[in-house]
């Protein structure tokens, strides 16, 4: 939660952020035909709301009919627990629901889904996170609250796991599970591959479920080892509530409910469920049939959007370019309404074939003395006066390195804003490399002096006596920052933006020293307001990566949002436009795509080049996320795959594309 002092500025517009106008009769139908007819893709019972609020409140609902239920029928209700940040605002609700008397959980035994093991000092724990989140804040008494224990032996943890099972056992078994589905489908820590009978166990847990536990619990130090209840004690719990927010989960919520029953996929197995109920926003829904291919499954409000998205899926299902489809085409695939519409399928084919040219554009910065009428930007003013914000010192280049260039070859006033010192992204081998070549300089340049030989001497003993997981020294983050600082300068430099155009921010949310961040305040806020006061900018760019895996991104772009909505009435704001890229984590949908810059061979290479330029963050960086290529591998790959798409669908041949999604406000 954003500091309570700092409640007057709109500091999550990020969230606000809608690609699509979704029908809400496609996400909430009215009627049970309605309601039939657009989930039969679907093999678990799902419902879908525009906002986690209204998800959670929904879920609360059911789960307090559920612990009412039990008691009047047997005096006591079981239930099971998990404790990501998927069920925290669920557990908010419900505690909310406490306090205005709606429920009581005096007759409630609670269960723990998973925990980390064995336990040492530091290391982040469930029950812990469950306890200050959820169970402190209510009426439950400390007997029935079962804890899994945390000093296990090794060699005693079967038979534990088997004791835990038998008093959940002895304790009636378990009336309801809640729990979230999480990265590539896991339930609890039961990983992909697992067996649908798999019971209470110690569980290995794989580098991308260490991975996710360490952004949600904001620590490096996540342990390899858990219990878990496996897939059967789910399976075998009366009623099953789970749930998943954001877009980062949209493909395995896919795979999950209309895909096949899969190990791959353990949530899958919720399908063989019978009382499984899932909640949904609707950025975690995106890629339902119902959401994503409505066609399929209903009549629909055909808008410009859904019209584009409708075509670019059928060119993918028969394999032709827009302009080759044909009316049968419409037919066999379901799209017979457009005909209906239009009058023909070309006329439809020419509609999308021209919104998508418009979209492509040489000139990112509009083109001077030209017919702008279909072109994504202005051609007045030129130049134009240009901020582009990067959460990171190097996202400027990752995400839009060719649009950069473009932007100052064609004498725009170009300036490059870095909200965050990205200093924990340093490793410390790449900080000693420094030191090492100034440890040998300094004799031959005079600076080899006592100051010097101790803050070496320092740095050298801090590096080798450091815990894993532990907050580096003041002094080590400053001097990292100084190498990023000087890494973003040379690319700056490489790709022509004045060296008193290069701004680094250092938001102060960022700057902990730990992978746990700060909240949002006015303080960082007011450094990127006092920046645009400043330039009055024509165009700002900012980072539109809302899956980004460890949060920095979605907060840098809450701070940006924050800042123009506090400008918005200004008069020289309303000559502004706002473009968000993306590219580090994914790429925008291609019905999304507004402008489309195109990038030559040439202009790949020198993308490439100035993202190399970030020596400390090639190999060693690591924050990497779930995709093991390297940054500049990541970038040329999505930029050839967006260029790749344009053509198959029989626009221009282009080596690569760099897309933007224009931000309204």
């Amino acid at each position: 939660m954003y500091n309570k002092l700092y409640n007057q500025m709109k500091t999550n517009l990020s969230s606000q952020i809608k690609l699509d106008t979704v029908p809400r009769r496609h996400y909430a139908p009215q009627g049970d035909f309605d309601l039939t007819a657009l989930t039969r893709e679907e093999k678990i019972y799902t419902r879908i709301f525009e906002t986690v609020n209204e998800g959670c409140d929904y879920l609360a609902m059911h789960i307090i009919r559920v612990i009412d239920l039990n008691l009047k029928e047997k005096g006591y209700c079981n239930i099971a627990l998990g404790a990501n940040d998927a069920t925290l605002p669920v557990y908010k609700t419900l505690i909310e629901r406490y306090q205005k008397g709606e429920v009581s959980f005096e007759k409630v035994n609670v269960f723990m889904l998973s925990e980390f093991v064995p336990s040492e000092d530091g290391k982040p724990l469930t029950f812990n996170r469950l306890k200050n989140a959820f169970l402190d804040h209510i009426n439950i008494p400390q007997e029935n609250v079962h804890p899994i224990r945390t000093d296990i032996s090794m060699e005693d943890v079967y038979h534990y796991c088997k004791k835990y099972e038998k008093k959940i056992e002895e304790k009636g078994g378990l009336d309801l599970t809640i729990l979230a589905i999480g990265p590539s489908g896991i339930l609890g820590f039961n990983e992909p591959g697992t067996v649908a009978t798999s019971r209470c166990r110690l569980v290995l847990l794989s580098g991308e479920t260490r991975r996710a536990v360490s952004q949600e619990y904001k620590n490096e130090d996540i342990p390899n080892t858990a219990i878990t209840l496996g897939l059967g004690n789910i399976m075998q719990s009366t009623r099953v509530m789970t749930m998943a927010w954001g877009e980062a989960r949209a493909s395995v919520i896919e795979k999950a409910i209309e895909g096949p029953v899969t190990p791959d996929v353990p949530a899958s197995i919720l399908q063989m469920h019978n009382h499984t109920r899932v909640a949904l926003d609707l950025p975690a829904a995106e890629k339902l049939t119902r959401i994503s291919s409505p066609w399929k499954v209903t009549s629909c409000e055909w808008t410009p959007k859904l019209i584009r998205r409708a075509i670019v899926w059928l060119c993918k299902k028969t394999g032709k370019p827009i302009l080759k489809l044909t009316d049968k085409d419409y037919n066999d695939w379901g799209l017979g309404e457009l005909l209906a519409l239009y009058g023909s399928g070309y006329n439809v084919n020419i509609k999308v074939f021209n919104e998508l040219q418009h979209t492509i554009t040489g000139w990112p910065g509009g083109k001077p003395d030209a017919d702008d009428s279909s072109r994504p930007e202005r051609a007045v003013p030129y130049p134009k006066r240009v901020i582009v914000f990067s959460p990171h010192p190097d996202d400027d280049v990752i995400s839009m390195g060719g649009t950069l260039k473009r932007l100052v070859d064609q004498h725009h006033d170009v300036h490059v804003a870095y909200e965050t010192s990205g200093n924990i992204a340093v490793g410390d081998e790449d900080m000693l490399r420094y030191f090492l070549v100034m440890n040998k300089l300094a004799p031959m340049f005079g600076f080899d002096t006592e100051g010097y030989r101790h803050l070496s001497d320092d740095v050298m003993r801090t590096v080798e006596t450091k815990h894993f997981g532990e907050a580096d020294s003041l002094d080590v983050r400053e001097i990292k920052t100084m190498i990023r600082q000087a890494e973003a300068t040379i690319a700056c430099r490489f790709v022509g933006i004045k060296p008193d155009h290069i701004h680094f921010l250092r938001l102060p949310f960022y700057e902990t020293g730990a992978v746990k961040k700060g909240d949002l305040t006015e303080k960082d806020v007011n450094i990127v307001k006092k920046l645009i006061e400043e330039v009055k900018p024509h165009q700002i760019f900012v980072a539109g990566d809302l899956a980004d895996p460890h949060g920095t991104h979605r907060v840098c772009t809450d701070a940006v949002l924050a800042a123009v909505d506090e400008l918005k009435n200004e008069p020289w704001m309303q000559d502004c436009r706002i473009w968000m890229y993306r590219g580090a984590w994914a790429e925008w949908e291609i019905d999304h795509i507004e402008m489309a810059v195109p990038i030559s061979p040439e202009e790949l290479r020198f993308k490439r080049n100035s993202i190399l330029k970030h020596q400390s963050q090639m190999e060693n960086a690591p924050f990497l996320g779930d995709d093991d290529r390297l940054f500049w591998q990541r970038a040329e790959e999505r930029n050839r795959a967006t260029a790749q798409l344009y053509e198959e669908l029989g626009l221009a041949s282009y080596e690569a594309m760099e897309a933007f999604v224009r931000y309204q406000f």
